[in-house]
């Protein structure tokens, strides 16, 4: 079985492959959520922590990249909101 068959049994049980927008998308989220973590962790603010966690791991749960996208830019927005020093 070649890579094409493979494709084409994959597809036909409804398994698609990724696109290289929802790749790119988990790359910058989860990097984000790292900095994030680390971020909160120095600063000792665990809803930041919390947050960049969040934004690590939601991409394990989320198919359409929009979705990605659209969950990804809400969590960098929360944690926009709640940095230390807000006025």
């Amino acid at each position: 079985m070649n890579f094409s068959d493979a494709l084409q049994t994959a597809q036909a049980l409804g398994l698609e492959l990724p696109t290289p927008a929802w790749i790119a998308g988990c790359i910058l989220f989860s990097l984000v959520g790292m900095w994030a973590w680390y971020w909160g962790k120095a600063r000792k603010e665990p809803r930041i922590r919390w947050l960049g966690l969040a934004l690590m791991l939601y991409s394990y749960v989320t198919s359409p990249t929009w979705l990605l996208y659209g969950a990804g830019i809400a969590l960098c927005v929360a944690i926009w909101w709640y940095r230390p020093g807000r006025s």
